[in-house]
């Protein structure tokens, strides 16, 4: 007897089967679970790389339970930790307690309210992109807080007031006025311009900013730029202006139309308004 027959004796021994059982077991191949799991890892890759890898497992697996699917998170994520899937992770940032005070003469008017519909907050802020050429450009976006749908977005190489103007003619063209409407951004010098406050007071916003020093008070708009930086430019070099606003403008569609978000029940913001209508 050979070393390598010496040790299936031994283990045929310890675990109480005979070799004609063994062999009989390896004949049989992989089990119907694993198989079933090699059949899901195959739908929840799909899932996955739709979404450029910013899918989880909680919502991959609402993805499945929509295409008929009855699986549970656990199994969902020990698939994809044996594949190595794991989603792109963003900086969030979390509201802090503390006494709030309006200061100045804008103050933070949202920090009590209760949403009810769309149209009744917007937020709005700024962020900057480096080119790979090492110029930046600025990316001013408008949200809808209440179903988390961009209304607009504008790009420049200047961040100034025209910069988020542009954005909020964009918003106003898509989604009309309303004279209840309250916009709420941070205090930087685009948003305290003249011009735009009295565009805001044309159509009949009223205007709402951050306390001073209070970064949280807009997280909405801070999470939005964080995911979209993790999900379409983290690791991706971007040459052009033109390439940069194709990126932006797809991934606003992305967003409003197939990415789905926790806070509304885990479908997009466009999926959310409809529900509404019904």
């Amino acid at each position: 007897m050979n070393r390598s027959e010496h040790r299936l004796s031994s283990m045929c021994r310890v675990y109480d089967v005979t070799r004609d059982g063994y062999y009989a077991w390896r004949r049989r191949g992989d089990s119907q679970r694993s198989l079933e799991d090699a059949e899901l890892f195959e739908v929840i890759h799909h899932i996955f790389k739709k979404h450029e890898g910013c899918y989880g497992s909680p919502k991959i697996m609402r993805e499945m339970h929509k295409m008929g699917y009855a699986i549970g998170q656990k199994r969902v994520a020990r698939i994809m930790q044996a594949h190595g899937l794991k989603a792109k992770k963003s900086r969030i940032y979390k509201n802090r307690p503390g006494t709030y005070r309006f200061v100045r003469k804008c103050p933070n008017r949202i920090l009590d309210i209760k949403l009810t519909s769309p149209n009744q907050l917007w937020v709005g802020d700024v962020t900057y992109i480096k080119l790979s050429n090492g110029d930046w450009r600025y990316l001013a976006v408008i949200m809808d807080r209440y179903s988390r749908r961009i209304v607009g977005w504008s790009l420049s190489a200047k961040r100034n007031a025209p910069l988020t103007l542009a954005a909020l003619e964009r918003a106003t063209r898509n989604r009309g006025h309303h004279q209840d409407l309250i916009f709420h951004s941070d205090r930087g010098v685009e948003y305290l311009a003249y011009r735009y406050r009295k565009r805001l007071k044309h159509y009949g916003m009223t205007q709402s900013m951050n306390r001073v020093k209070e970064m949280n008070d807009n997280a909405f708009m801070e999470s939005f730029f964080h995911q979209f930086k993790t999900e379409r430019l983290k690791e991706r070099k971007v040459d052009t202006e033109a390439e940069l606003r194709g990126i932006v403008g797809n991934y606003m569609k992305y967003y409003n139309y197939e990415r789905s978000h926790s806070s509304i029940g885990y479908i997009s913001p466009d999926e959310f308004e409809c529900s509404m209508l019904n």
